[in-house]
């Protein structure tokens, strides 16, 4: 499934991909370890940390499982009171401690929970172990990316120019993807920002990290010294209050004049989280997704550089390889990890009609138009911000997502019952003209029509049965897969 065209180092507990066991000259016969390693992972997410680690003392094959660091990613995220583990089994701490506090990170989830450097942990070889879900985390995690973002084929290549005027972008780029190398280079972040910029002046701000919140010193010690297979990704929305910056042409930044005015901006302080500061090491990013209520964004690169592969939406363009959309159109699924993704699909996807691929560097902007489908993954430790906006030709989309899919709204505070009746309002009172324009385009998405192969295939079936079956009956309609979740055009992913 794989391509494993490069040179890896050896899993650190010998550990070796499932197809070794046909070749290997021992097999387990402990019962529990017959079963499928997948099944396996998930029965040890119930253990608690003290059950899971009495569990490694029991034979090499378990300690590899217990050594599983997702597992102890999960303690240290949800903070389970759990003791010093080695402690506990002497019998001489309580099962209820709290993990060790203040939080440190020690190189791995597994010694940052039990507070032990990541040298002094045991590690015992047990090389006649086969387990694709041990193994495939070690592969994803030193999987190197430049095999994959370099070589773009031409025909792919997201398109670069310096800069746009605002009706450049409003009358011929507001629905493809295009990097600019000029706007960034203006602001005073570009000039300031840094790792160790930021360091000295917010180290001891807290700021999300996914499902974490760490002071930002506690975030680089783990940028610089991690081996996850998706790292974890600082993206905070409220960084603008958090460092004390101003976002207009007097501050630190500003959005770049070609975009236009965001029409959601009427919304004032009711408006939807639309602005994040991300911060990342190598490796990391987002898998693919749509970019939420049908807005259209820009990203911007401070520091680092991101390769991008982007795919366009719509019920007439079919998902990215190896993403699969919910019949209700809701739900995404595709694989884990990025690097999992680009191992499996990245070879197909690049010959994929309408993939576009291109390399964001240090001091550029990239233009994400609503709907389109885009993975991002950084090619180095990077600072960047990024803005989610609706323009104006894309007013219809965003209205008719927040009218007709509000399970799939996001971002609005819980104050906020009505985000399309809110929106309408204000919309109304300072641009009534353009709202009585936009509504009369409005419409509620309709079905996909059936393939014409289905179509034929039904009409002949109700031409054999007529006899038998009512009109109406046995049809068998498929309405197949549905990617519209603004409009028939668009999409997001919450």
């Amino acid at each position: 499934m794989y391509d494993t065209s490069f040179s890896l180092p050896r899993h650190p507990l010998g550990v070796k991909p499932a197809g070794n066991v046909y070749t290997s000259a021992q097999t387990s016969r402990v019962p529990l370890l017959q079963l499928p390693d997948e099944l396996l992972v998930h029965i040890l997410e119930y253990l608690d940390t003290v059950t899971l680690t009495k569990l490694g003392l029991t034979c090499k094959a378990f300690f590899a499982y217990s050594r599983l660091d997702d597992l102890w990613k999960t303690f240290c995220v949800e903070s389970v009171p759990v003791p010093t583990i080695a402690r506990y089994l002497e019998g001489t701490e309580d099962r209820h401690r709290d993990p060790p506090s203040p939080f440190r990170w020690l190189g791995n989830w597994h010694a940052t929970y039990l507070g032990t450097p990541e040298a002094d942990l045991a590690r015992i070889s047990v090389n006649n172990l086969a387990s694709d879900a041990l193994y495939r985390p070690f592969l994803c995690a030193h999987t190197p990316l430049r095999p994959y973002t370099a070589r773009i084929p031409r025909a792919n290549q997201i398109i670069r120019m310096p800069n746009l005027t605002a009706s450049e972008f409003a009358e011929i780029w507001t629905d493809r993807p295009f990097i600019l190398t000029q706007p960034v280079k203006e602001w005073p972040a570009w000039k300031r920002w840094s790792e160790d910029a930021f360091l000295q002046e917010y180290k001891d701000v807290v700021f999300r990290a996914e499902a974490v919140d760490w002071p930002l010193s506690t975030y680089v010690d783990y940028m610089n010294d991690n081996s996850d297979e998706s790292p974890v990704y600082l993206f905070d929305h409220a960084f603008v209050e958090k460092m004390n910056l101003e976002a207009d042409h007097d501050g630190m930044y500003w959005a770049p004049d070609c975009f236009g005015e965001d029409l959601f901006n009427v919304l004032g302080k009711q408006r939807p989280d639309h602005r994040w500061l991300i911060v990342g090491p190598e490796r990391s990013g987002s898998t693919f997704h749509k970019d939420p209520n049908a807005t259209s964004a820009w990203n911007a690169v401070v520091r680092g550089s991101k390769y991008w592969i982007m795919f366009p939406g719509g019920p007439q363009h079919p998902p990215p390889p190896g993403v699969f959309v919910s019949g209700d159109q809701s739900e995404v699924t595709s694989p884990l990890s990025i690097a999992e993704w680009l191992l499996g699909f990245h070879a197909e996807a690049r010959e994929t009609l309408g993939c576009i691929e291109g390399i964001c560097e240090e001091g550029e902007i990239l233009h994400v138009p609503s709907g389109w489908w885009h993975l991002v993954v950084n090619l180095s430790s990077s600072i960047a911000l990024t803005q989610n906006f609706i323009p104006e030709n894309h007013l219809v989309s965003a209205l008719s997502f927040l009218k007709y899919k509000p399970d799939q709204v996001s971002g609005f505070r819980s104050n906020v019952t009505d985000p399309y009746g809110l929106f309408k309002a204000k919309l109304e009172q300072s641009h009534p003209e353009l709202l009585e324009k936009a509504l009369q385009k409005i419409e509620k998405p309709q079905l996909p029509k059936k393939r014409k192969w289905s179509e034929l295939a039904n009409s002949t079936r109700h031409q054999d049965s007529s006899s038998a079956i009512g009109k109406g009956e046995g049809a068998g309609e498929s309405n197949g897969f549905s990617f519209g979740f603004g409009d028939d055009d668009h999409a997001e992913i919450p």
